[in-house]
C-alpha cells in the first residue's frame, strides 16, 4: 500500500535486456550525431550487465546472445572503450564463437546498416506497399500482430530509405566477421521450405524493383507516415512501447522531420519518459506498466482481506475507470468490436488487450462504491468489459492478447519475421485468466465458457501443464489455466488431474519453491526448473489451492520458503526474471510480481485454513531461535501459525 500513487494508481518498474540500452543509445547517436553524457550512463550500464565470460543474455542466468551482444558491443566501441580491454575481448571472442554479425537477426542488421557495419543489401525488405493493402487482404499489416504493425511500419520507412549515419573509424566492426560461412550455411538451411524460399525470392524482387522505383513507393511512404502520425494521438508515443518509438525517431528523420519538429520532441520526451537512472547507469524500460499493476494491486489487496469499500481499493478502481479505452479497437475487423477493454500503459487507446481487461475485470468486481453514481459506472464499464471480451473470443475458443485468429503460419516465414513474434494467436495462460472472470461474474454456463474449456482442454501436454505465453512459461500457463478451470466448476480432484499436481511436488526445490528459468522455451525439458523465486512459488502454491491442495507438507515448505525469504519492509525481491515479452527473442523484470503474487497465494492458504482454525483452539506459538525472523501479515496474524 506504500507504493500506491497520490491518484490511486500503481506502477512498478518494467525491466527488459540490454537491447533497450543498445537501441537507446544508438537511437541517440542517430539523432545527435555525437555522444552525449546521457548516452554514456547507458554505456555504463551495458558495462556494468556483460557476462563474466563475454557478451550480453536475454536474461539472468542466460547464455550470451548472439544480436544483443553485437549491438552492446557496438555501443561501447562508439561509447570509447578500449577493444584491447578484457571486456571487450571476452565480449568480441564470445561475438564470434556464437557466427558474428552474419549470425544477427534482421532488424539487429538493419540498426547496423545504418551505421553502415553491414551494406543495406544484406538486409531484408520491408515494403511500405504493405500500408496500402485493404485489412482483410492475405499480407495485410492486420494479419500481423499489434507490436509487429507498430514496429514495421517505420521501420519500412527506414529500410526504403537507407539512411547512413556515419561512424568514427575506430568504432567500426571489421572484427565481428566470423569468417567463415557458419551463419550463412544456418540461414540457407532456414530456407529451405518452400515458404521461406518464396518469401526469399519475393524479397530479392521486391529489393530489384525499389532499386528501380518501379513500385509506388512515394504514395506507399506517405501511407505509412500518415498511419503512424494517427497513432500517435492518446498514445504514449506509437504502440506505446519502447521498439516502435525508437523507429518512428528515426522514421520521421528519413522523411526529413526537423529535430525540433512537435512531433519528434513528443516522441523523443516518451523515449526518456522510459528511462531510470540507477547507480550503475541509466536503465530503459520497453514501456510503463500501470494499468497491469494496478490492476492486480487491487485484486491482491482484497484478496488479502481489504474490505470492497477500503478506499485504498476505491482510489486503484477510479484510476481504472478513467482509462478504459475511449477508441475502437485498431485491429482487422475494427466494426466488429465494441468500445470497451483496457489498455497496459498510461496511454494506449489504440490498444486495448485481453490480458490487461480480464484481470482489470476482476479487480472491478472486488469493491463496491458507496455512492450510486460511482457505483452505476462500475456497473457500466464492467458490462462493456465482458462484451468486448466476448467479441474478441478466437475461432479456437481461445483468447489472444490484442487481436482474434491473428495466427496465419505463412507469415511466419518472411524474412523480416526472425523476431518470433509476428502473431498473436490464442494462449493458454489469457484463457485461464477470461475464463476465470467470466465465471466469477455469472457467464459459467455460456457456449463462450465452453469453448474456452475445450481449448485448455486440447492445449493441455502430457504431462498436465500448459504454456505460458506471456509469463515464464509452464509455472504460469499451468497457474492460470487451473484457476480459469476450478472458476468454470471443473472437478479438479479427478485422477486425471493427479499428473498436473506430480508434475508440480516433483519441480518442487530443495527450499520449498518453485522456479523456472526462460530456458524453458527452448528446452521443455527445463519446464519448472530453476533456482526458486517469489513470484514463481506464489503460481506453485495458487496452482495447488486450485487443485485443492492447500493443506500438505508441500504447500507449508513453499509457505516456509516464502516466509524465510520476505524483506524487512515487507516486500520480496526476485533475482531471476519472470515475465515474458517474446518468447525466446526477449524477456521481462516486473518488479512488483515479487511482492503481488505472494501476498495473493499466502492469502489463499490463509483461507483455505480459516475452517481448520475455527474447528480448534489455536496453540500458543512457539518462540523462534534468536536467528529467526518472526513474519506477519497486515492483520497482525503471524502465518507460521497456520502449520503450527
Amino acid at each position: 500500500m506504500s507504493l500506491q500513487r497520490a491518484d490511486g494508481h500503481w506502477c512498478g518498474d518494467l525491466e527488459g535486456g540490454s537491447i533497450l540500452e543498445s537501441e537507446y543509445f544508438l537511437t541517440l547517436y542517430f539523432l545527435e550525431r555525437q555522444v552525449t553524457p546521457r548516452m554514456l550512463k547507458a554505456a555504463a550500464r551495458l558495462r556494468a550487465s556483460e557476462l563474466r565470460e563475454g557478451g550480453w543474455p536475454l536474461y539472468p542466468g542466460g547464455p550470451a546472445e548472439v544480436s544483443s551482444s553485437v549491438k552492446a558491443y557496438f555501443v561501447l566501441k562508439l561509447a570509447g572503450d578500449d577493444p584491447a580491454a578484457a571486456h571487450m575481448r571476452a565480449a568480441r571472442e564470445t561475438i564470434l564463437q556464437s557466427g558474428g554479425i552474419d549470425a544477427c537477426n534482421s532488424f539487429t542488421k538493419i540498426y547496423l546498416a545504418i551505421f553502415g557495419q553491414v551494406p543495406w543489401s544484406q538486409c531484408p525488405v520491408i515494403p511500405p506497399e504493405i500500408a496500402l493493402l485493404p485489412r482483410g487482404a492475405r499480407f495485410s499489416l492486420y494479419r500481423m500482430s499489434s507490436w509487429t504493425r507498430s514496429i514495421v511500419v517505420p521501420l519500412a520507412i527506414i529500410r526504403s530509405s537507407e539512411p547512413h549515419c556515419p561512424v568514427p573509424p575506430a568504432a567500426e566492426l571489421a572484427e565481428l566477421r566470423a569468417g567463415d560461412a557458419s551463419a550463412r550455411r544456418a540461414q540457407s538451411a532456414a530456407e529451405t521450405s518452400s515458404y521461406a524460399a518464396l518469401f526469399v525470392g519475393l524479397d530479392r524482387l521486391l529489393g530489384a524493383l525499389g532499386r528501380l522505383r518501379l513500385t509506388p513507393l512515394r504514395r506507399a511512404l506517405e501511407r505509412c507516415e500518415q498511419w503512424i502520425l494517427e497513432r500517435l494521438e492518446d498514445s504514449d508515443g506509437l504502440g506505446a512501447i519502447f521498439p516502435p518509438i525508437i523507429n518512428t525517431l528515426i522514421a520521421l528523420r528519413c522523411l526529413g522531420y526537423p529535430l525540433e519538429h512537435p512531433v519528434l520532441r513528443a516522441q523523443r520526451a516518451e523515449l526518456e519518459r522510459l528511462t531510470v537512472e540507477r547507480e550503475d547507469g541509466l536503465i530503459v524500460q520497453p514501456c510503463h506498466s500501470p494499468v497491469w499493476d494496478t490492476a492486480l494491486a487491487v485484486h491482491t489487496l482484497a484478496a488479502c482481506g481489504l474490505g470492497a469499500g477500503h478506499p485504498a481499493l476505491l482510489a486503484g478502481v477510479r484510476w481504472l475507470l478513467a482509462h478504459e479505452a475511449r477508441r475502437v479497437a485498431d485491429v482487422r475487423e475494427p466494426e466488429q468490436l465494441p468500445l470497451g477493454g483496457w489498455y497496459f500503459q498510461y496511454a494506449n487507446a489504440f490498444n486495448p488487450d485481453t490480458d490487461d481487461t480480464s484481470q482489470v475485470l476482476l479487480a472491478l468486481a472486488r469493491v463496491r462504491f458507496p455512492d450510486a453514481a460511482e457505483e452505476t459506472q462500475r456497473q457500466a464499464a464492467m458490462m462493456r468489459g465482458i462484451t468486448w471480451q466476448l467479441a474478441m473470443q478466437s475461432r479456437d475458443g481461445g483468447w489472444g492478447a490484442f487481436d482474434r485468429d491473428c495466427d496465419d503460419e505463412i507469415l511466419t516465414h518472411v524474412p523480416f519475421a526472425d523476431h518470433n513474434a509476428m502473431l498473436d494467436p490464442s494462449c493458454e495462460n489469457i484463457t485461464g485468466r477470461t475464463l476465470e472472470v467470466l465465471c466469477a461474474l455469472g457467464r459459467r454456463d455460456t457456449h463462450a465458457v465452453q469453448r474456452a474449456i475445450a481449448f485448455l482442454d486440447a492445449r493441455q501436454r502430457p504431462d498436465g501443464t500448459w504454456y505460458g505465453r506471456w509469463g515464464c512459461n509452464y509455472l504460469y500457463g499451468t497457474f492460470l489455466a487451473l484457476r480459469g478451470l476450478a472458476a468454470a466448476g471443473i472437478d479438479l480432484r479427478a485422477p486425471r488431474w493427479l499428473r498436473v499436481r506430480d508434475w508440480l511436488l516433483e519441480r518442487q526445490n530443495d527450499d520449498g519453491g518453485w522456479g523456472e528459468l526462460p530456458a524453458s522455451y527452448d528446452d521443455p525439458e527445463l519446464a519448472g526448473r530453476g533456482p526458486s523465486t517469489a513470484a514463481q512459488t506464489a503460481w506453485g502454491l495458487l496452482s495447488l489451492g486450485a487443485l485443492g491442495e492447500l493443506d500438505s507438507p508441500h504447500t507449508r515448505r513453499a509457505v516456509d520458503y516464502l516466509l524465510l525469504t520476505q524483506h524487512g519492509n515487507g516486500a520480496w525481491r526476485d533475482a531471476f526474471w519472470t515475465g515474458t515479452g517474446f518468447p525466446r527473442v526477449f524477456y521481462l523484470n516486473y518488479h512488483l510480481y515479487s511482492v503481488y503474487f505472494p501476498l495473493w497465494a499466502l492469502s489463499e492458504v490463509e483461507r483455505a485454513q480459516a475452517p481448520h482454525r475455527k474447528a480448534r483452539r489455536p496453540a500458543p506459538a512457539r518462540a523462534l531461535p534468536a536467528s529467526g525472523r518472526r513474519t506477519r501479515c497486515t492483520g497482525g496474524i503471524d502465518l507460521r501459525l497456520l502449520f503450527h
